[in-house]
């Protein structure tokens, strides 16, 4: 089983690495340790409009989210979106990564279930990827190696490329019986909810929704995020709109924020969850995974076609992504301001600013509350808005000194 690239983990990220890699001509394996794919998934299943138009997979969608409801601490709560236009895609996960790893069989790259990566070893010419499939010992050869295997990545070990800037843990359920809008997700915040994050309840059709949170882990404290969670559905304020649910399934997993300092190696590359490119606003990683694909196909492929794959060389490549770790930087520093450091009294003030005429108008224009934050004509304009000036100013300082 050699190959020109081994990837490890058939996530919708590595398979779409491999979709690309294969349409220009790599022969490309991809590994993964579960028999089926799409499972088990800790992200809320949200995909957004970008990265859902780059593999055309609308067949997979359950819902299409126009908008959200933020609701504070205590009664403040902001509606942002516009009906009919869409911000982001509720997916069945299962269908979906299938989908995604069909188009790379379609492709010509070739998958392997069921088949665990053990450890790796490399030599000037490429690594060995130490396996075990059913019960077998199994070596792969490949000129490069790619870590896409999650937020606990073995790659990302065997590389010693450290580990994500932060690392957070969700907890999600999918239900029947909560009473919410088609179309609409909610958020929930609070330091009794989800400290220093959010919970969320998302509509994913036929009645189900998907209700979960996240934080940083040991921002529970003694307790747990499925202890956090249990207490959104029947002790917060927010308890009454879940009395009629009914669990149907159980999520529980670790989520990457921020990536790693080093995304390669000799002959080795790191991608999505692996290299720490879920937002750190939402722990959304299909979007950011997908991106990263799509700035290092074309000349990753021509590297691999031509053995240039040498730690200098590949970080010549990865230098692209610069702007995405800049974007996450700065991302972070007004989710810090706006959220994470905020007491659950600012917390209030700033949904309630946020529901003024004049700033809701401006964020549902842009389709995004980071961009009306982060853009510098955009923020000298909402400066002019007395309710959020103090606001602006502090975003502006806290994007300066991400």
């Amino acid at each position: 089983m050699d190959a020109d690239v081994v990837v490890v983990g058939a996530g919708p990220v590595g398979t779409r690495l491999a979709t690309a890699l294969a349409e220009r001509g790599c022969d490309v394996l991809v590994l993964e340790e579960h028999q089926s794919l799409g499972r088990p998934f800790q992200c809320a299943g949200l995909v957004n409009p970008g990265a859902m138009e780059s593999v055309g997979l609308y067949h997979t969608v359950l819902e299409t989210i126009d908008g959200a409801t933020i609701h504070g601490p205590y009664q403040a709560s902001v509606k942002v979106g516009t009906h009919g236009v869409p911000r982001t895609y509720a997916v069945c996960r299962n269908r979906f990564d299938e989908a995604v790893a069909h188009q790379a069989l379609g492709a010509g790259a070739r998958l392997r279930l069921g088949v665990t990566a053990r450890g790796a070893s490399s030599d000037e010419s490429g690594w060995t990827v130490h396996a075990e499939s059913h019960g077998q010992s199994v070596d792969v050869r490949a000129r490069l190696l790619v870590g896409a295997d999650g937020a606990h990545s073995r790659v990302r070990h065997w590389m010693r490329a450290g580990r994500p800037r932060e690392m957070m843990i969700g907890a999600h359920v999918e239900v029947t019986g909560f009473n919410g809008s088609p179309g609409w997700l909610e958020m929930f915040t609070g330091s009794t909810v989800a400290p220093g994050f959010f919970a969320w309840a998302i509509p994913t059709g036929f009645g189900t929704h998907r209700i979960g949170l996240w934080s940083h882990i040991g921002g529970f404290g003694a307790s747990s995020a499925e202890a956090a969670l249990q207490g959104l559905m029947t002790s917060s304020r927010h308890a009454n709109r879940f009395a009629r649910c009914s669990v149907v399934a159980r999520y529980c997993g670790p989520i990457p924020g921020g990536m790693v300092k080093r995304l390669h190696g000799h002959r080795s590359l790191l991608f999505g969850d692996a290299a720490g490119l879920a937002k750190p606003t939402t722990g959304g990683g299909i979007g950011p995974g997908f991106k990263q694909v799509e700035l290092l196909a074309d000349d990753l492929a021509s590297d691999i076609k031509n053995d240039r794959l040498d730690a200098k060389s590949l970080g010549r490549r990865v230098k692209r992504l610069e702007a995405l770790r800049k974007d996450q930087n700065r991302a972070r520093a007004l989710r810090n301001l706006f959220l994470t450091e905020s007491s659950d009294d600012q917390l209030e003030r700033h949904i309630e600013v946020f529901a003024t005429e004049e700033v809701l108008e401006m964020i549902n224009r842009l389709g995004d509350i980071e961009l009306a934050l982060l853009g510098d004509s955009v923020a000298a304009t909402l400066r002019k808005v007395p309710a959020f000036r103090p606001l602006a100013l502090k975003a502006g300082w806290a994007v300066l000194t991400a």
